[in-house]
């Protein structure tokens, strides 16, 4: 599990890890989806927290990072980080094993590149859920939390309601 977590951290802050002889890229330790031509960044937003609701996800926050740079004098292209949370599971995860906390809350990035176009980026929970040792009944509650972002995601990318 040390192992996991270490690995874990080393892909979210962007570096190629060497495992052996295997490495991986950033690029494959997260799920991008491209909002769609038609939706604006402000309803891919809307969409999100209405699904989450739906799913019985919590927004536990709102990090608006592009306003916060701004105050700083500095010019950027939005970035909000939207935070997640099934309270329940991530106690019972937590509990099982106190590194998963790590990774709590589940995090959405809203992202707009430099076209203008929106961009929504989390992390791919599948090589969490792979990766951990976890009890059937818990891997049964990661799975849903997994299923439960990537209908937030794709909701939002696609403005659906």
């Amino acid at each position: 599990m040390k192992r996991l977590g270490l690995l874990l951290i080393a892909m979210m802050i962007g570096t190629a890890v060497h495992a052996g002889s295997n490495s991986m890229n950033i690029e494959d330790t997260v799920v991008k989806m491209k909002i769609a031509d038609d939706i604006t960044m402000d309803d891919a937003v809307s969409s999100m927290k209405l699904r989450a609701n739906l799913r019985n996800m919590k927004l536990v926050a709102e990090l608006p990072l592009s306003k916060q740079i701004e105050s700083m004098g500095k010019e950027a292209r939005r970035m909000e980080i939207f935070q997640f949370c099934d309270p329940l599971t991530a106690q019972r995860m937590v509990e099982a094993n106190i590194n998963f906390a790590a990774y709590l809350p589940c995090r959405i990035a809203l992202v707009e590149d430099q076209d203008g176009k929106g961009w929504l980026v989390m992390m791919n929970l599948d090589i969490m859920i792979k990766g951990a040792t976890l009890s059937p009944e818990l891997k049964s509650k990661a799975i849903e939390v997994r299923d439960a972002l990537n209908d937030i995601i794709q909701a939002g990318a696609n403005g659906d309601l």
